[in-house]
């Protein structure tokens, strides 16, 4: 089973290339199932004043879904579109995030954590932002809103677990206790995890989450499921076949894919 459950398109601001491009390149690579999955428009910040190119405009998300809803039917013969989105998790509006996520029937949305309040710790224009900060109380804090992201019942799984290691900052003592209890807690809400093979192009080197963690997520039982996190057609699955490896190489046998908000278990 081929598959992509992260893509990024032109609509999110930070991205190239349309929707149908991405059916397309994947048509051309032979992909089984392609996730269409952009940002969820921002809630916590005025995109008027915050960074530009962040995420797809509040009045976009309509058009995103029916154009996803149009290229699923045009192409179905060719390629099995699942329809998605990212859902970032921002704490104090649950209630703005439940709505977005129950407005539309998603095949599946992807559960990240991206913003400690206002800092976007994936943005590399924001790096300033850990200046004068203890690195592990910056991970520690990380972890705490994946935690609560995993209980709010909002997503199907959680995307880039550790992608606060993105650019390559080492806290000052070991997370391993955090991050089991993270896992344990995605564990407990019946969610699966991904291998987001995006980190291996970032300065972390090394794709999201680490070894370790995904050989806890075997030992527990945690699904996984795969995602380039492509942010222009032709990084379409690019490193899957890397990280479809490792899955197999540490015991992994099957992949989780989303069909109507339900997670079906496939073989590699």
């Amino acid at each position: 089973m081929f598959i992509d459950y992260h893509t990024h398109h032109a609509r999110c601001g930070h991205a190239i290339g349309s929707l149908e491009e991405y059916v397309l390149q994947g048509i051309e690579i032979g992909l089984d199932q392609l996730g269409l999955s952009d940002h969820m428009p921002l809630l916590h910040v005025d995109p008027a004043t915050y960074y530009t190119g962040m995420a797809m405009p509040m009045n976009e998300l309509s058009r995103y879904f029916e154009e996803c809803v149009y290229l699923k039917e045009q192409y179905k013969e060719q390629i099995d579109i699942r329809i998605g989105l990212e859902g970032d998790y921002i704490e104090g509006y649950e209630e703005q995030i439940e709505r977005i996520v129950t407005s539309y029937p998603w095949d599946y949305v992807i559960g990240s954590v991206h913003f400690l309040g206002e800092w976007d710790i994936s943005d590399s224009r924001q790096l300033h932002g850990w200046e004068g900060r203890r690195v592990a109380d910056v991970y520690e804090h990380y972890y705490s809103m994946v935690q609560k992201a995993a209980s709010t019942g909002f997503y199907h799984y959680l995307g880039h677990l550790d992608v606060i290691k993105r650019f390559g900052k080492i806290p000052e003592v070991d997370m391993w206790d955090v991050e089991k209890q993270t896992v344990d807690i995605i564990k407990d809400n019946d969610l699966a995890i991904e291998l987001n093979a995006s980190g291996l192009r970032m300065p972390c080197e090394e794709m999201f989450p680490s070894l370790r963690i995904l050989q806890y997520c075997l030992e527990r039982n945690v699904p996984l499921t795969v995602g380039s996190d492509a942010h222009q057609p032709t990084r379409l699955s690019q490193n899957l076949d890397i990280a479809v490896d490792l899955l197999k190489g540490i015991g992994f046998q099957q992949l989780a894919t989303f069909k109507a908000g339900k997670r079906v278990m496939v073989n590699i």
